[in-house]
């Protein structure tokens, strides 16, 4: 239990405030807002209308409100709860809540001494850079580069920043006139209350894109293995019906003295 000072009557609203919000939310999400600026707070605020309440309140009445619940479950939350974090209470769960966040985060361009998240390459091909300065500054980074029709044209794609590794302040120059934005900033989920399961999950990471390509491979699979194991449905019967005629093909061809080997091999392809 976190040991609190006396508190005033305006704190004590915002507890009853905060503590009415987690008692009628299925998902309280820690949430960082560390280095975002204050327009893009407002902007996904307004974004997030409808689907959760965003409240910034200071660490120690959280921490309070969180204990007037006297729910031993959520409050493995408060060891989550750093400075520079918002409060969010939706009906979501926590998965969907994460996922919303994720999609309304917005590219940012790099500064010098960023860590570089993945690879990044400058892409080959026609860019609306003159003839000038820039020239030397993609040389300097080793960037191979024509000149066509008065603009200048990258040769090949060169990665100029590797995962891992601190960002120039050449590299961020050169990004910055060719408008690329390598980083999103936004609402970065911490940590999770799920009021139906009574869990805290930590560190959420939704990749859209890569569940959707999983899922696209996992269902290229799924019919396939369906008819290998004989599994009936109304898309596998035709499959199946195909396959024991070609091997009952197969089993008469084997009782005919007078079948080719050659005939054998192709009843059993088909």
């Amino acid at each position: 239990m976190t040991e609190h000072k006396k508190v005033s009557p305006v704190k004590k609203k915002i507890v009853q405030e905060l503590k009415k919000l987690m008692e009628e939310s299925n998902t309280v999400l820690i949430a960082s807002i560390k280095n975002l600026p204050g327009s893009q707070f407002q902007e996904i605020k307004k974004k997030l209308r409808g689907k959760a309440v965003v409240k910034v309140p200071k660490k120690n009445i959280t921490l309070i409100a969180i204990d007037s619940l006297k729910n031993k479950e959520i409050e493995n939350l408060k060891e989550q709860i750093k400075e520079s974090t918002a409060i969010l209470f939706s009906k979501l769960d926590c998965f969907e809540l994460a996922s919303e966040l994720e999609s309304i985060k917005s590219p940012s361009k790099a500064k010098a001494g960023q860590i570089a998240p993945d690879d990044i390459e400058i892409p080959e091909g026609p860019t609306d850079l003159v003839p000038g300065p820039a020239i030397s500054e993609l040389g300097a980074l080793g960037i191979k580069i024509q000149i066509d029709k008065g603009k200048i044209l990258i040769k090949e794609p060169k990665v100029i920043a590797k995962k891992g590794t601190k960002i120039s302040q050449g590299a961020c120059d050169i990004m910055n006139k060719l408008g690329i934005k390598p980083f999103t900033i936004g609402f970065v989920s911490v940590a999770a209350f799920d009021a139906k399961d009574k869990k805290i999950y930590l560190d959420i990471k939704v990749d859209r894109e890569g569940s959707i390509n999983q899922l696209k491979e996992a269902y290229g699979k799924a019919l396939p293995f369906a008819v290998a194991i004989t599994y009936t449905s109304q898309e596998t019967i035709g499959f199946i019906l195909a396959k024991a005629n070609s091997h009952a093909k197969v089993l008469e061809a084997l009782q005919s003295p007078q079948t080719t080997q050659s005939e054998i091999t192709e009843g059993e392809n088909n």
